[in-house]
């Protein structure tokens, strides 16, 4: 796997579990050879996991619309940066580079990065492994949300299944192995 497009938030959170979990991950993408492809800020998680793959040693892209630059501080030390005109720019351009995606605890940009890598796995836009990294339990009322929809018959359970979980970063990045291998 060459890179990995990680969605996140712009803020560190309440918590520092949150860092931690940024900087966990950043070391193992750092140590396998993974590229980071993410919104290419320096602030919040986004700020700490690629300067995390940077001083391990990775590298780190970022795709940032032209808006966002001062807003959320574009990062101007990252392997590259791409600066795009929307946020449909954004997320199809880290589509593009990224092999697999993993979502890190943010706001409504994540869940909504998140949900539409989902929906165009559903519907066979792309076959690429994607899940959540769920830092300190941050999604398990999401998780709860999805086995709700699968019982109440909006959800198949093949469908639900596509989705990865776990609160280790290397647990995550093995199963998105597994999934490599299936396919």
């Amino acid at each position: 796997m060459k890179g990995i497009a990680v969605f996140c938030g712009s803020r560190l959170g309440a918590t520092e579990a949150y860092k931690e979990g940024a900087i966990k991950l950043g070391k193992v993408m750092a140590d396998q050879g993974i590229t980071l492809i993410y919104g290419g800020s320096s602030v919040g998680l986004m700020g700490a996991l690629a300067d995390t793959v940077l001083e391990n040693g990775g590298d780190a892209i970022g795709v940032i619309p032209q808006t966002l630059v001062e807003k959320e501080v574009a990062h101007h030390s990252l392997t590259d940066l791409h600066i795009v005109n929307t946020m449909h720019e954004r997320k199809a351009k880290m589509a593009e580079l990224a092999d697999a995606f993993i979502t890190m605890p943010g706001g409504a940009g994540t869940m909504e990065e998140f949900f539409e890598v989902y929906t165009w796995a559903q519907i066979g836009i792309h076959d690429k492994p994607f899940g959540l990294y769920n830092v300190n339990q941050y999604y398990t009322p999401l998780i709860s949300l999805f086995d709700h929809m699968v019982n109440q018959e909006f959800l198949s359970q093949e469908n639900r299944d596509m989705v990865m979980i776990d609160k280790d970063a290397e647990a995550l990045l093995q199963k998105f192995s597994s999934f490599k291998d299936k396919h």
